[in-house]
């Protein structure tokens, strides 16, 4: 992991590679990397690229600036239904976002996901389709949709989320929004490890170097079996008709406000 090369220019990303590890960062500092359309277009060429790329055998998921990532873009919702009232251009979006998750949780390359500043929202939701997760000890994270008067309904992260942390304590944070901490993210099995924040890079690579070492056929297969489980359990929940939901709250909050 020597020689660090930067592959295709986007416009809310960079990525790069360092041999067989391909680096994905969020790049939007400005809106603290909130997740928007051209995001979500950007992480499903960049995902959909590393199915048929047998070189890469690990993906880091990270943000830049000073927070991973802020949550979804509160201002392209109504934004969207101003522009389509009909709400078909904001269920592709949802939909979109759904496909994005998915995809990420069925790569057959190990997900890493270095965590730092605010993890919120969207952004939580990216991280924990990730295979593997490390914060910095001032990693902030929070599911705010209920007080935003929407649905825990984006990318289908809810039975995920369930799945990783138990339902019963994500039912208490999605019905309070409350903040939480590194030390309760991992805690919770939401994050695997905490360390100081200049130690992030550190722990990545503490993780890639024994990854790199096993057998890349099996390291697929054995992702395979983890998401068989996971993958009924996410239908079992209903994730997929979750863009139907979002699409409806927001179309009944943008009636509302104009009425």
């Amino acid at each position: 992991m020597d020689d660090t090369t930067m592959l295709t220019a986007y416009k809310t990303l960079r990525v790069t590679a360092e041999g067989p590890v391909l680096n994905v960062q969020l790049h939007r500092p400005e809106a603290g990397n909130a997740v928007d359309g051209q995001m979500l277009t950007d992480l499903l060429d960049v995902l959909r690229a590393l199915e048929d790329d047998s070189t890469v055998r690990v993906m880091v998921l990270s943000g830049s600036g000073e927070h991973f990532c802020q949550g979804g873009d509160r201002a392209e919702f109504p934004a969207l239904l101003d522009k389509d009232p009909s709400g078909s251009e904001l269920r592709a979006l949802a939909n979109k976002a759904q496909r994005v998750c998915a995809t990420l949780a069925q790569l057959g390359v190990v997900t890493i996901a270095r965590l730092h500043g605010d993890v919120i929202g969207a952004g939580l939701g990216l991280a924990v389709f990730c295979d593997l997760r490390v914060g910095a000890e001032n990693s902030r994270f929070r599911m705010p949709e209920v007080g935003l008067g929407v649905p825990p309904a984006w990318g289908g992260v809810l039975p995920r989320l369930a799945e990783e942390a138990g339902q019963a304590q994500v039912r208490r944070l999605l019905l309070t929004a409350e903040v939480f901490d590194a030390a309760r993210a991992e805690r919770l099995s939401i994050l695997h490890e905490v360390v100081p924040a200049d130690d992030l890079d550190a722990a990545v690579t503490r993780w890639v170097k024994p990854i790199l070492r096993r057998d890349a056929t099996t390291m697929r297969i054995t992702k395979s079996m983890l998401n068989a489980r996971a993958g009924a359990t996410q239908l079992s929940a209903g994730a997929y008709f979750d863009e139907e939901l979002l699409t409806a709250a927001m179309s009944r909050r943008a009636l509302t406000r104009r009425t």
